[in-house]
């Protein structure tokens, strides 16, 4: 009985982030101040330093120069190139209205001087503080290599995917929502691949260059120019700024093995907050050293970065970056004596999760399939191979993977 419960488990917990995703995925409407605001009503209180309004069940407390800053008026605010046009920093930090009224689904605001603010209550519940420390930034489905299996994701088609938006929405809803898409029928060319991959986001230059192709040559001092099997990692722990996006694309493989290995680090590192907290907690606040060095006739570089394993938002605690690298992880010298083998047990315990086989989502890769991988998320590895194998690929600028998905009205 225990073994079925067991089995029942993640399927009863897809079922569940499904339906707490039902109206987190519809499409965004963006939210002018100037648009009309329905007309619940509002109650408000005026404090010494605040105003505190009960509006649709949400208590906001709005300081009075957060108020003013944020005024939209013409003289405030640019509604052409939506920037700032006050000047912040001659507001008065004590400023407090003269008057204050609601009328119509609106806070007014009259301030010293004249000068007059219309705040719509639905943009101001939006945007308050209470609000966003409830809310989800970025909606995903977390998954294991069952989940994901059966949630029978369509891949997007090469051709459709580079002429039609809907195909490209479908793709970005998918990626969105677990971390990896793919595009099947893409010519096995890094021209076509370079081309699939330009159609997401701008190309983000690294060391490796814009566009690479590479085989088991040795040629760069990674492990990945090998024909070794690696473990799950995410790409490029040493830059101050991981890259966002992985593509790749197997253009030839003569020979065994090297299938791809996938694993949602997030996945587990809700597992982790679940199980232990304080050493989840523990892995969002220290600084771990990664570094990346090459001595050769043609390529030297020493990279080095240092940031937590985990990264959360500090206003909702909601997980948005992880960086797992044994292979790069440099000497643990940022830690103090009495933090590090704590640290070591908060490692081992993620580390435990991350390598448990039903976790693990293993996909070969042909020609023809292109996968983009969200690199602050979801783990790569592969199995060890034989034979010629030639992969390209690229990495993504995340900015603009994201702004290309809400500009088709999903949110991310």
């Amino acid at each position: 009985m225990f073994s079925v419960l067991k089995s029942v488990r993640p399927a009863l917990q897809h079922i569940k982030q499904l339906s707490a995703l039902r109206n987190t995925l519809t499409p965004l409407k963006p939210m002018l101040q100037t648009r009309a605001c329905a007309a619940t009503p509002a109650a408000h209180h005026s404090h010494q330093d605040h105003l505190e309004v009960n509006y649709g069940g949400n208590v906001m407390h709005l300081d009075y120069v957060w108020l003013r800053d944020h005024c939209r008026s013409t003289s405030s605010y640019n509604p052409k190139t939506n920037q700032r046009n006050v000047d912040t920093g001659s507001i008065d930090l004590n400023i407090r209205p003269d008057h204050t009224a609601v009328e119509d689904g609106h806070l007014i605001l009259t301030w010293p001087g004249g000068h007059v603010s219309k705040y719509c209550l639905r943009w101001l519940a939006e945007n308050s503080y209470e609000v966003k420390k409830s809310s989800t930034v970025q909606p995903r489905i977390l998954w294991n290599s069952d989940i994901y299996q059966n949630a029978n994701i369509p891949t997007a088609e090469w051709e459709t995917f580079m002429s039609c938006d809907d195909e490209l929405k479908k793709f970005l809803h998918n990626y969105v929502l677990y971390g990896i898409a793919f595009v099947d029928g893409v010519p096995a060319t890094v021209e076509a691949t370079e081309a699939v991959s330009k159609r997401v986001s701008l190309i983000r230059e690294t060391t490796y260059g814009g566009m690479w192709s590479f085989t088991s040559d040795y040629s760069r001092g990674d492990t990945a120019y090998s024909q070794l099997a690696l473990d799950r990692h995410t790409d490029t722990s040493y830059f101050h700024e991981p890259c966002g996006i992985q593509v790749f694309h197997c253009l030839k493989h003569e020979g065994t093995g090297g299938r791809t290995l996938l694993v949602d680090g997030f996945s587990a590192a809700e597992k982790l907050r679940q199980q232990s907290p304080e050493n989840f907690e523990l892995l969002t606040h220290v600084p771990i050293r990664h570094e990346y060095i090459e001595k050769s006739e043609e390529h030297r570089n020493h990279m080095e970065s240092a940031g937590p394993v985990l990264n959360i938002y500090p206003w909702n605690k909601e997980l948005y970056l992880i960086r797992y690298n044994n292979y790069d992880r440099s000497v643990i010298n940022t830690v103090p004596h009495d933090m590090v083998k704590k640290w070591y047990v908060a490692h081992r315990e993620l580390t435990t999760e991350l390598r448990r086989p039903e976790n693990e989502l293993w996909v070969k890769l042909t020609p023809g399939k292109v996968i983009f991988i969200d690199n602050w998320r979801v783990m790569h590895g592969r199995e060890s191979f034989s034979g010629v194998r030639q992969l390209c690929g690229c990495y993504l600028t995340r900015d603009d993977v994201l702004s290309t998905a809400r500009r088709l009205n999903l949110q991310a």
